[in-house]
């Protein structure tokens, strides 16, 4: 009986250090957070395009064509995280609210860029295409990382690997789909991963 305790009192104070009291520390979602791509199914996305969207691997990826996998749903306030992998020479994103899911460009969607070897206006990763450059330059080639995304009204938010890129206030987009994409370069076509993609709806 005594020992019994000592092995309860024992679990309760880890619980509280938060280790086996957090659902994730069973395979669970935390609270409040959803699964929208684990790297061993696409089902909830549409594919556009002809890039060569295919599970291997435990991930999501693509290293041919130009397109997008588009999520069935859509969003308006939300925190995302996104876990990927890409090459240097990648051109991929994340884009959020997309108003067109058939037709998805930054002229209609926030793109949070994945893309280090860009030098036009200095939209690279961690940027918002034609609308907020990085703060900070963040290298992504060739290991895993995690966007870490708040959409809430106008306010957007973008980390990337713990280190805040933008933080700005936009209102063309009120809601839509997420898409992830994948596009071809001239000289080198780069390959990109998507391990996991989680989502908190706000609203």
């Amino acid at each position: 009986m005594k020992f019994r305790l000592v092995v309860a009192v024992a679990l309760l104070a880890i619980g509280g250090r938060g280790f086996l009291s957090s659902p994730e520390a069973f395979g669970q979602a935390a609270a409040g957070w959803f699964t929208l791509l684990n790297g061993t199914s696409m089902d909830g996305w549409n594919a556009i395009g002809d890039a060569n969207w295919r599970v291997a691997d435990g991930a999501v990826q693509a290293d041919k064509g130009t397109g997008f996998l588009v999520s069935k749903a859509s969003y308006g306030d939300f925190q995302l995280r996104v876990e990927f992998w890409d090459t240097g020479d990648t051109n991929s994103g994340v884009f959020l609210r997309c108003s067109n899911p058939q037709q998805v460009s930054p002229a209609n969607a926030y793109e949070v860029n994945i893309f280090d070897s860009r030098t036009v206006e200095n939209y690279r990763t961690g940027a918002i295409v034609d609308l907020a450059k990085p703060a900070s330059v963040v290298n992504t080639a060739d290991k895993w990382n995690t966007f870490e995304i708040t959409a809430q009204g106008p306010h957007l938010v973008i980390t990337l690997n713990g280190i805040r890129t933008v933080d700005i206030n936009d209102n063309k987009y009120a809601r839509g789909p997420i898409a992830l994409q994948y596009a071809a370069v001239p000289n080198g076509a780069g390959a990109v991963k998507f391990r996991k993609v989680e989502i908190k709806p706000l609203s």
